[in-house]
């Protein structure tokens, strides 16, 4: 935080200008923010806080006499504010509070506009656009009853949540926010994943956004918790105190329930790499990146959304699925709707800044275009239908999922045609014009929007104008005569007096003037007899002439005449769309998942998945149970990986069912165990987000939530070993799991003493087996544990894996499998990553080490080790005056392996 001295007001030395009390003012006002005045063309800072702001902005600091003495300062152009404002906001995390100018009768009003904050950007360039920029808050009570709301401020999607504050972490991990907002310390619950925190009290007459036709139809009959009232109204006021005059009206928060949604806890989010990968935190290598295929940026977010959120719905699952296998079959129709979609603005986006009022003219292009583009899709699905028609009658009953889509678009064709006829293309100015109305020397023009020197603003914004009323075009007439006047005179003054580098200009310090480029050689053949000097350099010179002045006025009057007009026109249209946000809105969300159900039919072509079977029906053997059935199924994002390498992936099937709810995985390191079962649950979040999957084939009954029990990490933060993270996840795991989940669990255990993992392991394995009863892929590196389970390696042992004999074993719905090394006669080894029934109890450690470059000295100790422990059975566990005497044997054998004499 930024600490800030406020200067005395009765010492004489303290400024007493306008400027510096508006300045020490804001400072006062706003003590946690970074205090950016607008003056002029610049962004400046002052007093205490300037060498901050200079030192993270590495801009140079210097100084300026105010008041007798000299303080601080520093600055930046205005076009530099979104480059800065991504140093300050994004990655410093500091709060800029942004203080405009503005024309009054007697001088400059200078104000706070806007706070910036990670939470509250609009559309800053450096803004995510694949991503949403969640603000959240929470409000928690006495109870363990929490309450959630976040919005992201620069699409207008907002929502809400009853939580616990057991659940929190879990809930932020999906939300991903920028920036908590709290009513309670919650740094010890969050730890280091989320430490940027600010605390914040919200007013209490904020009153809820009451809900609005744009409100989705879930959200009809809202049953808020008190919790998620209070937070509701934390992060409402939040906003009207940070976006100050920038604050939009605000929809009804969608109210958020998780009947309908599958669990994914944040370590699970995290252990598969649904959105960024673990090694560096990067996009590239997680499932999002795999299966992208989006064209849009919405949606692309909305995937985002959907993969930390799977469905359980099965008529929604279905759904989508039709979608998919329509577009897979049609790939004519993909290829001509995507097409399309690549014309589709960011609505959501835009229409968010034009009620900032902060959108100008390429917004309502980029709107009219996307309109087009709606009735464009519209138009082609329906000729589809009609050719799917002629085909044959059978097709047609397909068409019912896309239909209904179409149908629940909002006909926005009018609102395009308001558009285009309010903007029309024209021509560039010269490129002699182009900057006849420069910045003057300084280079520091007022805001353009309060003084009437604005003649290079047609020329700077494009080929883009106002069109649609009589005022508009008889000003733009008129100002093209004008134009065409100056060039005229321009052309008559340069051959007159044959001065070919003489130019008519204009700007803030002289006004319309006449300016030769070439002095020394130019300058003496200008003998205008009312060409009055101004200035003159040794290269330039500048005079005053009559009529330029007179010709300049004019142009600058009609100019200012034309912008105030525009702004006028502008504000019209502004008002326009945001009358019909919620249509637009409704529209964008509906292409967006177009957009990604087509996106999932290209995957499904390029990467053979195939469209699984979901269900919600309980086989009844013994007990209730949800199969999972995947045939030779694949990892998406290993098997992309290999792709590239040339190389190919080993497909397996998994099979659980009434008779084999839990599965025992063995086998060495680097064989494959840790993909198979990372794979089996993304197959599951694929299938119930609607995708089809890496498979031959699939049925899955629907997960209800997915747990995750790999890798391990300290959380020194919090005081946790790595053990106790990983017991920590496994506590929840057999707490929360129901008999639909889905537990995939890697090496539980590792972290402690042999004895204490294999107990630890067990007993894991009996509760989920006994208690929570839901499907498990179980992997360990214990073998022992395979045993305790009831594992048997006689002949009478099922061929199919199932370690259970047939007089009451008391694990009979448990089955064993494995992978395995194959060895070659010149020591060559190779990883056979095809699961086999049986267990496996050689983790080929070594060999692993000796990959890894493990001197071949310490490889063949360690063998040493290994093969006695191996002789010894298990008695070496609990003998330490055996491990002593090997140990001493270790050491004089390798004394006299590196004794040169041999002695």
């Amino acid at each position: 935080m930024v600490h800030i001295a406020i200067l005395d007001g009765g010492n004489s030395n303290v400024p007493q200008t306008q400027l510096a009390l508006d300045i020490r003012f804001n400072l006062a006002r706003f003590p946690n923010c970074i205090l950016l005045t607008r003056v002029g063309q610049f962004y400046e800072s002052y007093f205490d806080q300037a060498p901050e702001v200079a030192r993270l902005l590495d801009i140079k600091l210097t100084s300026r006499r105010w008041g007798g003495s000299r303080v601080h300062m520093c600055g930046f152009p205005l076009v530099h504010l979104d480059r800065h404002l991504k140093v300050l906001v994004s990655q410093s995390k500091r709060f800029v509070a942004l203080c405009e100018e503005f024309k009054v009768p007697d001088g400059f009003e200078r104000r706070v506009v806007r706070i910036v904050t990670p939470g509250t950007l609009i559309d800053e360039s450096f803004l995510n656009h694949y991503e949403n920029n969640y603000l959240v808050a929470i409000s928690t009570g006495d109870s363990e009853a929490a309450g959630l709301a976040w919005i992201d401020v620069s699409t207008g999607e907002f929502f809400s949540q009853s939580s616990t504050i057991g659940e929190l972490q879990n809930d932020l991990a999906r939300i991903s926010p920028q920036r908590t907002n709290k009513n309670h310390p919650l740094h010890h619950i969050l730890g280091d994943d989320f430490s940027s925190i600010t605390s914040y009290t919200s007013f209490d007459n904020e009153v809820i956004p009451s809900p609005t036709d744009g409100v989705p139809a879930s959200t009809t009959s809202i049953s808020y918790g008190q919790d998620e009232l209070a937070a509701v109204r934390l992060l409402t006021s939040f906003l009207r105190t940070h976006l100050l005059e920038t604050m939009p009206n605000l929809p009804a928060p969608v109210h958020q329930t998780f009947e309908t949604k599958m669990q994914i806890d944040s370590h699970t989010i995290a252990a598969l790499e649904i959105k960024r990968v673990i090694r560096d935190g990067g996009v590239k290598g997680s499932l999002l990146s795999t299966i992208k295929r989006t064209v849009t940026r919405s949606g692309t977010r909305l995937l985002s959304r959907w993969l930390c959120s799977p469905s359980t719905s099965l008529p929604e699952v279905h759904a989508r699925q039709e979608l998919v296998a329509l577009f897979k079959r049609r790939p004519h129709l993909r290829a001509d709707l995507t097409a399309i979609l690549r014309c589709i603005g960011d609505v959501t986006r835009i229409v968010q800044k034009l009620m900032f009022r902060r959108g100008d003219i390429s917004d309502l292009v980029a709107m009219r275009e996307t309109i087009q583009a709606w009735i464009s899709i519209r138009e082609r699905v329906f000729l589809e239908v009609e050719q799917a028609k002629v085909e044959s009658e059978e097709s047609v009953l397909n068409w019912a999922c896309i239909l209904g889509l179409m149908d629940r678009m909002v006909n926005m064709e009018q609102l395009a045609t308001l558009i285009g006829s309010a903007i029309s293309d024209m021509e560039k100015l010269p490129n002699d014009t182009s900057s006849e109305f420069d910045d003057g020397e300084e280079g520091r023009l007022p805001p353009e929007d309060t003084v009437a020197f604005i003649g290079q603003y047609d020329a700077r914004r494009g080929d883009l104008v106002f069109s649609f009323s009589p005022v508009l075009q008889g000003l733009h007439q008129r100002l093209n005569e004008l134009h065409d006047a100056q060039q005229k005179l321009e052309k008559l003054l340069q051959g007159q007096f044959n001065v070919p580098s003489l130019t008519l200009r204009a700007n803030p310090q002289h006004g319309p003037h006449v300016h030769i480029a070439k002095v020394r050689r130019d300058g003496p053949r200008f003998e205008a007899s009312d060409a009055i000097p101004i200035s003159r350099s040794k290269t330039t010179s500048t005079y005053f002439l009559k009529e330029w002045s007179q010709l300049g006025s004019e142009i600058i009057d009609t100019q200012n005449q034309l912008f105030l007009a525009e702004r006028s026109a502008l504000e019209d249209l502004r008002n326009e769309v945001n009358a019909h946000a919620a249509s637009l809105r409704r529209n964008a969300s509906l292409i967006d998942e177009l957009d990604v159900l087509m996106g999932f039919a290209d995957l499904a072509h390029e990467m053979n998945f195939v469209r699984p079977t979901l269900s919600d029906e309980q086989v009844t053997f013994v007990l209730k149970f949800t199969i999972f059935h995947v045939a030779n199924g694949r990892h998406p994002t290993v098997e992309m990986g290999l792709f590239r390498q040339g190389r190919t992936f080993t497909p397996n099937t998994v099979l659980l069912s009434p008779l084999s709810r839990l599965h025992i995985i063995t086998g060495p390191n680097m064989s494959g165990k840790s993909s198979l079962l990372r794979q089996s649950a993304l197959i599951v979040i694929l299938a119930q987000v609607g995708s089809f999957v890496p498979a031959d084939n699939a049925h899955i009954g629907i997960v209800d939530a997915v747990f995750t029990r790999v890798g391990a990490k300290d959380d020194l933060y919090r005081d946790r070993s790595t053990f106790m993270v990983e017991m920590l996840e496994t506590a929840e795991i057999l707490k929360r799991a129901t008999d639909k989940s889905m537990v995939i669990m890697d090496e539980v255990g590792r972290g402690t003493t042999i004895k204490d993992g294999v107990a630890i392991a067990f007993a894991t394995a009996w509760h989920l087996y006994r208690v929570n009863q839901c499907r498990t892929l179980f992997a360990t590196h214990f073998h022992e544990v395979a045993d305790m389970l009831g594992y048997r390696e006689d002949k009478n042992a099922p061929a199919d894996g199932e370690g259970v004999d047939e007089k009451g074993n008391a694990f009979p719905f448990i089955k064993f499998f494995c992978t395995g090394i194959d060895k070659f006669e010149d020591g060559r080894f190779s990883y056979s990553h095809r699961l086999r029934p049986g267990v496996n109890r050689d983790s080929h450690g070594i060999e692993v080490a000796q990959m890894a470059g493990i001197p071949l000295k310490t490889v063949n100790v360690a063998s040493r080790v290994l093969k006695w422990m191996g002789s010894q059975e298990q008695h070496w566990l609990s003998s330490s005056d055996h491990l002593r005497i090997l140990g001493s044997d270790l050491m004089r054998r390798s004394e006299a392996e590196t004794d040169p004499t041999g002695t």
